[in-house]
């Protein structure tokens, strides 16, 4: 379990830096908002809704709720590197992210996790 935290921390801090430069720097992010408090990233991407991620310790997953895509849980891989993915579909939580935010802002993101 101590793991899990450690990576999922890790995973939570990379991802609240790379989203607080989008929402800092982005053409189009003028009126976002990333905040995180309490184990729970919540980024708000204007009239599109809101992203919440947090981290679920009992199932050392991930979740995520998306205004485009719904709810997901990830898992922790360490093939290719350790990513996050979900089971149903594995894709990762970075490239879901990259994906859905680069069609919101119509410009290329790289969400780091």
């Amino acid at each position: 379990m101590s793991k899990y935290h450690e990576l999922a921390d890790e995973s939570m801090d990379r991802l609240l830096e790379s989203l607080e430069e989008i929402v800092e720097t982005a053409e189009g992010a003028e009126d976002w908002e990333v905040d995180y408090s309490s184990g729970v990233l919540t980024l708000k991407v204007g009239d599109h809704g809101t992203y919440v991620i947090n981290k679920q310790p009992p199932n050392m997953q991930i979740w995520l709720s998306s205004p485009t895509s719904g709810p997901k849980r990830y898992d922790y891989s360490n093939d290719n590197g350790g990513v996050w993915f979900y089971t149903r579909d594995n894709q990762s939580l970075k490239n879901l992210l990259d994906e859905e935010l680069e069609v919101i802002l119509g410009n290329p993101v790289d969400v780091q996790v």
